[in-house]
């Protein structure tokens, strides 16, 4: 990637549980949001700012360079994380459903996408979700 590049490329990110399975329970959603920021770091260009979910499905805000390519990540980051995290465990407990939400923002609400994804159980045990960033293509 030349030098002579200005980038500000924020997104946020979400997908879910295969068939929505209340799976990322407090003994194993650490253990899966470890290993995404583990990938994410790993790979060239990625940033991870924030990580977060409920037991259905995570949330990321990340910033990435303009060379990487939204669907390789996102292939990279649900199909290793799946298969790690059932290394991990030593059972076949997570799968990813196949679609998925991204969607673009600016610097200057970084820090609002960080405490929505920060306060992801809360938000929904209230039911107050912002339809942006809570969308994702699920079809199987």
């Amino acid at each position: 990637m030349s030098a002579h590049v200005y980038h500000e490329i924020f997104l946020h990110f979400n997908w879910h549980t295969k068939d929505d399975s209340p799976i990322l329970v407090p003994t194993i959603e650490p253990v899966v949001h470890k290993l995404l920021q583990d990938r994410c770091q790993k790979s060239k260009g990625v940033y991870l700012h924030g990580i977060n979910g409920t037991e259905t499905h995570v949330h990321l805000a990340i910033s990435i360079e303009p060379q990487v390519t939204i669907s390789e990540l996102v292939k990279d980051l649900k199909g290793g994380s799946s298969h790690d995290t059932n290394q991990a465990l030593g059972a076949s407990t997570l799968g990813w459903q196949r679609g998925y939400g991204v969607v673009s923002f600016g610097k200057r609400n970084l820090p609002w996408v960080l405490e929505y994804i920060a306060h992801q159980k809360e938000h929904h045990a209230q039911r107050k979700l912002v339809d942006r960033l809570e969308r994702a293509d699920e079809d199987d």
